[in-house]
């Protein structure tokens, strides 16, 4: 199985032709293709393991696009690419792990999602690897629903530092979804089922 690639477009066109794109690779695979981040769609964001995400700076409005990266880090650790079907501001571009552009050609779009998925160190998972005592306190949160910057706030350290943590507890063990890690909190006895009120 390839690498997971979730793409978040208004465009049919585009969605469809990165799809095509990105599968011709034979080295990707689209787990999904959603038009809009409205709240249905958010909540099969939460349920779609994506290694990489592909969006359309577009489908935030004007004011959400500086944050457009901490708002993804909500629902996935992957890598994220901004997906230009218009003119952007360079400086919200600065946020995303990589840039692809309609008039880039398909080797061209190949190899900006490798770059990006090698670049957000997309390691292997290292066997016998202890998770230290704030991973564990991360992934408690986590199994317990908590968001990224409620679990920032609560340990009084910055978003992009839990992100790195949840990277890390990934890696380590090997599990991508939430409700995968809340089985894994459980079975290590990191929390209890009586936690879940």
């Amino acid at each position: 199985m390839g690498k997971q690639i979730l793409i978040i477009t208004p465009s049919v066109m585009a969605a469809r032709g990165l799809e095509s794109v990105l599968c011709d690779a034979g080295e990707f695979e689209v787990s999904g293709i959603l038009r809009d981040l409205s709240p249905a769609t958010q909540t099969r964001l939460h349920k779609l393991a994506a290694d990489a995400i592909i969006i359309d700076p577009s489908v935030f409005d004007y004011a959400s696009r500086a944050n457009a990266r901490a708002y993804l880090a909500e629902y996935s650790d992957g890598a994220v690419l901004a997906l230009l079907t218009a003119s952007a501001d360079e400086e919200s571009l600065k946020q995303y792990d990589g840039v692809i552009s309609l008039l880039d050609d398909p080797t061209a779009v190949v190899r900006k999602v490798r770059a990006a998925l090698e670049n957000r160190g997309d390691a292997p998972r290292t066997e016998g690897e202890e998770l230290s005592s704030r991973e564990k306190e991360i992934l408690v949160c986590v199994a317990k629903g908590m968001l990224n910057k409620e679990i920032a706030d609560r340990f009084n350290i910055s978003i992009y530092t839990v992100i790195t943590h949840r990277k890390n507890i990934t890696r380590k063990t090997g599990i991508k979804t939430v409700a995968g890690l809340t089985v894994y909190a459980l079975l290590n006895n990191l929390i209890d089922v009586g936690d879940f009120d």
